[in-house]
């Protein structure tokens, strides 16, 4: 059985330059919002990370001031050796230009996974157009001889697609030899969700929690999965594990703590629930 588990402090930019004892061992950090940073033989990968505070300039004095409640564990200009770079899609906070500016300039071989409706966007961004490796739905591509990633739609309150049937929302399934770990981007249930995941042993699920509500709707704000989604999801998949996330970003756009607390009485034999906290390396583990 693989499970996933706290194995270590460490701040971010540690962890960035320590060399894995054992590379086919697989771990990740949170990074905050709807970032993680991945380990998994010798290489280095980076998802959806928000790492400045450009939306907090960018929504001054407006409704939802964007104002960050936590310090980012890292910022951009620290982050080396990285291979790849993953965004679910272009919102500020998936896609931030004042992350991925120092991260391009300090990366010179890393590339980028963006969806192909948002190539435009990205470019916009500071990613050059070589450094792109384009992604749609269903798509999978090899990474090397042990990665891979798989892309699947995610609806952000709905699906959206351009005139070409290119997604606008993407998640992404990394399979890290015989593991699998399903990142959904922002994403609501739909209609066909389950089926397409039923597809994959998924054994690790990393899952939005901020909900949505008609208000934060009609005011921009596309809502996620609400906490009892996520638990129904990974027991309707038979998923082993559950590591939480798009939380405690902004006030707006959070959960109580109540809702945690929830969620952490929800593990049960058949599924553990993490609730990821900042300086953390999480490892995954087959056990026998």
């Amino acid at each position: 059985m693989l499970e996933i588990k706290a194995v270590k402090e460490s701040n971010v930019e540690e962890f960035i330059k320590q060399k894995e004892k054992n590379p086919n061992e697989c771990q990740l950090m949170w990074l905050g919002q709807a970032g993680f940073l991945f380990k998994f033989n010798k290489k280095m990968l980076i998802i959806d990370p928000y790492l400045s505070n450009f939306l907090a300039k960018k929504y001054r004095n407006q409704l939802f001031p964007h104002i960050r409640l936590m310090d980012p564990p890292i910022l951009p200009n620290q982050i080396y050796h990285l291979e790849y770079f993953l965004s679910t899609h272009a919102h500020t906070d998936h896609m931030d230009p004042e992350t991925i500016g120092p991260i391009v300039q300090n990366n010179p071989e890393c590339k980028f996974l963006v969806p192909s409706a948002v190539i435009k966007e990205a470019i916009s961004r500071g990613i050059s157009n070589e450094k792109i490796i384009p992604m749609n739905a269903h798509q999978r591509i090899n990474l090397d001889d042990l990665i891979s990633i798989s892309a699947i739609p995610a609806a952000h309150e709905s699906l959206k697609l351009d005139s070409n049937g290119k997604h606008f929302f993407l998640g992404y399934l990394f399979h890290f030899d015989d593991f699998n770990v399903y990142h959904s981007g922002d994403c609501v249930p739909y209609k066909e969700l389950e089926q397409i995941l039923g597809e994959y042993d998924i054994h690790v699920a990393l899952l939005p929690i901020n909900g949505r509500d008609e208000y934060r709707l009609t005011h921009g704000i596309a809502g996620n999965f609400h906490a009892n989604e996520v638990l129904n999801l990974c027991s309707r998949l038979k998923i082993k594990s559950l590591l939480v996330h798009h939380f405690g970003m902004f006030a707006y756009n959070t959960v109580s703590d109540d809702v945690l607390s929830k969620l952490v009485h929800s593990r049960s034999e058949t599924l553990e629930v993490i609730i990821p906290k900042i300086g953390i390396v999480y490892q995954l583990n087959n056990e026998i």
